[in-house]
C-alpha cells in the first residue's frame, strides 16, 4: 500500500467518524429542545418521555431541523416563537456536540 492509499483511507476514516458525531450530535440536541419544550409545556413523568419520542419522530417529516423547529414552535404556541425555538436548538446543539465530543474521548 503506497503512502497515498494510506492518506486517502485515513481521509476516509475521518470522514466517517465525524458523519456519525455530527449525527449523534443532531440526535442529542433535538433530545435537549425536547426536554427544554417539555419543561416549558409542564410535561412531567413519562408526558416529558412521550413527547421526547414525538418530537424525535418529527425529525424524519423532512431533511434538515425545520421540521423539529416547526413540530416544537406549534406545540409551544404563543408561549415562544419559531425564531426563538431556531435560537434556542442552535445553543443546544453547541452543548450537544460537546456533550457527545466528550463522550467519544
Amino acid at each position: 500500500m503506497t503512502t497515498f492509499d494510506d492518506r486517502e483511507n485515513a481521509y476516509e476514516n475521518k470522514f466517517a467518524h465525524d458523519a456519525e458525531l455530527n449525527f449523534k450530535a443532531e440526535a442529542r440536541c433535538n433530545k435537549l429542545l425536547a426536554l427544554w419544550a417539555a419543561e416549558r409545556l409542564g410535561k412531567t413523568g413519562g408526558d416529558v418521555d412521550a413527547y421526547v419520542a414525538e418530537v424525535i419522530k418529527a425529525d424524519f417529516e423532512e431533511a434538515g431541523h425545520e421540521d423539529v423547529v416547526r413540530k416544537v414552535a406549534g406545540d409551544l404556541g404563543g408561549a415562544s416563537s419559531t425564531d426563538e425555538v431556531r435560537a434556542k436548538r442552535a445553543e443546544l446543539l453547541a452543548v450537544a456536540r460537546d456533550q457527545v465530543i466528550g463522550e467519544a474521548s
